[in-house]
């Protein structure tokens, strides 16, 4: 069977705080709140879909015995500074302490491992997505299930702590993801969003829960294993867009609040991962609808109307937030090396004494790589900083080269780092238009990759080969799109879907702005990413030379 075409891709952008006028807020208050790679983030929203106010906390990840993690106080400790900020903002509004929300819903950074113990103890760090260490486990169950299952899915981290014999396997009583740890300690309730769910163990799209068939193959695979539980008995429960997910408990009012303000009993919809979120805020759940977030990662999903005909290791299957089937294809690595290099920039021009602010910087940049010679002055660069599973890396090495002839200037070094960040997604989505026939009319685009007006736009649609879109909406990216999730569960009617429900209350008055690849623009990129091939050796190298 074909894989369905793509109708389109949105930029979220975020509006400014003092759209909240009115004193008295009538209708129903929703909060989303995103745990991304390198920002907590919360928005509160109203039942325009605006947002009211928002707040936010910054974090990294820790490389830590051979583990990218984060520790599990910081995720109560930004959870509550990002809270604390939004709930101080609402105050200065509208002029009393925010006391009552209707709904709220958690998301985060796709997928990782989380394992508990019966005294609800974590039983070894947080594993992001991130880490790349369970190659011999993902390969194994890829085969056992003949379904691509990455690297950084929970069944991979479970399964090759098993093949590592490590202590903790036999004692495990719960695993999940970062956004159901956090909604089981402020509801008690175990469950996980069906997207996100699609990233711990493969989904039956039929019944919207996990594959009974392949989790009786993993059962009888593992059954030799020193273990006393089942997959099912340790793994969350399922659910769907728009069902109930619990409530705010009083210890968990006092968790994600510990002024006290907030009162207990807000509903909560089911958690999501990040691709959920991107799927929403873009209004991209439909079939034949797809998106591009980009940040610290990227991914693009597209909604499929058909099964693929093959299954794919560059190529994962995951679902919608409503259950849907949908490709995804994700990279490890996207703007983590432009950062680097930007916050190099701005030690300089701060230790010059000048007044740049970071947003400028950024913007400066980014308009400079359109500046650009078409042949990037023949410099080359790899954004690897972690293991690159579409391209076989396990580990990385940021890497910039330039020959002795190199015109290295500022738009050259820009759009060398632009492209190399684009450079593995075109890896990825190639498998799906040239090999499964894919048609790929328009692509929505969110994240701090868009930003600055055009250039990533412009840039990617060349990349790929597509029409690449951004609406202006009163949103803030991935919380904003928990934010609709959970607005969803409330006040949605009598066998609404979500597709209609986004499409005519959300999205019914937004017009995107679209840019189409140019021939110079997709001829620049081509020549780069015969270079990039060759480049991917010097990695190669790297990785095996530099320890």
């Amino acid at each position: 069977m074909r894989a369905s075409p793509i109708s389109s891709i949105y930029y979220v952008e975020a509006k400014d705080e003092s759209m909240a006028t009115e004193k008295n807020i009538q209708g129903k208050k929703v909060l989303g709140i995103e745990f991304g790679s390198t920002r907590i983030k919360a928005v509160l929203i109203d039942d325009r879909y605006e947002p009211l106010v928002s707040g936010a906390h910054e974090w990294e990840n820790h490389l830590i015995d051979g583990f990218w993690t984060y520790g599990i106080d910081e995720v109560w400790s930004g959870l509550q500074a990002a809270y604390k900020e939004l709930a101080e903002a609402y105050k200065e509004s509208y002029g009393e302490p925010l006391s009552e929300i209707d709904a709220i819903g958690f998301s985060g950074m796709m997928h990782g491992y989380l394992a508990f113990d019966k005294n609800e103890s974590l039983l070894v760090p947080f594993r992001t997505w991130r880490n790349t260490t369970t190659e011999e486990a993902a390969s194994q169950l890829t085969e056992l299930f003949a379904f691509n299952i990455p690297q950084r899915w929970s069944i991979s981290h479970l399964y090759q702590a098993m093949l590592n014999n490590e202590d903790h396997v036999k004692d495990i009583d719960f695993v999940t993801t970062l956004a159901g740890y956090v909604h089981w300690k402020l509801t008690g309730e175990k469950v996980l969003g069906v997207g996100e769910a699609s990233g711990m163990f493969p989904i039956d799209s039929e019944t919207g829960q996990f594959d009974e068939k392949r989790v009786q193959q993993f059962e009888e695979k593992t059954a030799s294993y020193d273990k006393d539980w089942k997959l099912l008995d340790v793994f969350p429960k399922v659910l769907t867009a728009g069902e109930s997910a619990g409530q705010l408990t009083a210890e968990g009012a006092k968790l994600l609040d510990p002024s006290g303000d907030l009162n207990p009993a807000s509903l909560l919809c089911p958690p999501e991962g990040d691709a959920g979120t991107g799927m929403a805020a873009t209004n991209s759940v439909a079939e034949r609808t797809g998106n591009v977030s980009a940040g610290t990662s990227v991914f693009s999903m597209i909604v499929l109307e058909e099964a693929l005909n093959d299954y794919y290791t560059e190529i994962d299957m995951v679902t919608t937030p409503a259950g849907k089937p949908t490709a995804m294809v994700h990279c490890n690595n996207f703007t983590t090396d432009i950062n680097t290099w930007a916050r190099l920039f701005k030690e300089l021009v701060d230790s010059l004494s000048l007044d740049v602010t970071s947003e400028k910087l950024f913007t400066t940049l980014f308009n400079k790589a359109m500046e650009a010679d078409d042949d990037n002055g023949q410099l080359m660069s790899i954004n690897y900083y972690s293991g690159e599973p579409i391209t076989g890396f396990e580990e990385g090495r940021p890497l910039f080269l330039q020959m002795p002839d190199s015109n290295l200037n500022l738009a050259n070094f820009m759009r060398t780092h632009i492209y190399s960040a684009l450079a593995t997604l075109k890896i990825g989505m190639d498998i799906l238009t040239k090999k499964e026939d894919v048609s790929v009319d328009q692509l929505l685009g969110h994240g701090g990759f868009f930003k600055t007006k055009e250039v990533g736009q412009q840039l990617m649609a060349d990349a790929l080969d597509v029409s690449v879109s951004v609406m202006e909406s009163a949103g803030e990216g991935g919380p904003w799109g928990m934010a609709l999730l959970a607005s969803y569960m409330v006040n949605k009617g009598a066998d609404e879907s979500l597709e209609t429900y986004l499409t005519e209350k959300v999205f019914s008055s937004q017009e995107a702005s679209s840019l189409d690849p140019t021939e110079k623009g997709k001829g620049n990129f081509s020549a780069f990413m015969k270079r990039y091939e060759k480049m991917l050796e010097v990695e190669e190298t790297a990785v095996k030379k530099m320890k």
